[in-house]
């Protein structure tokens, strides 16, 4: 049920960013970047350098805002290291977490249903804490975060193919 439920947020989620995305292809660029600024406003996230003084965003906060969209984190197989490909969207979050220090965040580990119960436990648990540690040496506060693992047993995708199974090896940030 909760995995059905995901793919109708997911599903909702992208038909209203496309609608959003049509939308903003009939305005200016000054326009696009101002309603940008101001969700981020709206949203409490964290700017990163100043924007100039007409309130256009920064191509670095633009970045910042496109990075703190993503929140899932793809692992490979038996690995608890995150990939050098998200070391960027990690730092942006990871000073987004510096900058708000009321935010709190849930890092939630899950494993693809190869290996044991209790080794896909751990498995979760090692990659949301490597994620943990990079938030920490980047000025994440530990009171910031909780940290979960599933294992295998929220699975993002059923099924025994490849897909799946990289679909499953993930850690998810959670908002609080």
């Amino acid at each position: 049920m909760r995995i059905q439920l995901n793919k109708y947020i997911r599903a909702g989620f992208l038909l209203v960013s496309l609608f959003a995305l049509g939308a903003c292809s009939s305005t200016s660029e000054m326009e696009e970047e101002s309603a940008i600024e101001s969700s981020s406003s709206s949203s409490g996230s964290a700017s990163t350098g100043s924007g100039s003084s007409s309130g256009q965003l920064t191509q670095e906060q633009i970045r910042a805002q496109r990075a703190l969209q993503q929140t899932v984190f793809y692992f490979d197989f038996d690995v608890a290291e995150f990939k050098p490909g998200d070391r960027e969207t990690l730092t942006f979050h990871a000073r987004d977490l510096a900058a708000n220090s009321s935010k709190r965040i849930r890092l939630e580990g899950h494993a693809d249903e190869r290996g044991t119960r209790e080794y896909n436990l751990a498995l979760g648990e090692r990659r949301a804490n490597g994620i943990l540690n990079y938030f920490i040496v980047n000025g994440a506060a530990r009171s910031q975060i909780e940290v979960v693992s599933y294992g295998e047993e929220r699975p993002e995708q059923t099924g025994q193919s490849d897909q799946a199974y990289s679909r499953n090896r993930r850690v998810e940030i959670v908002a609080q």
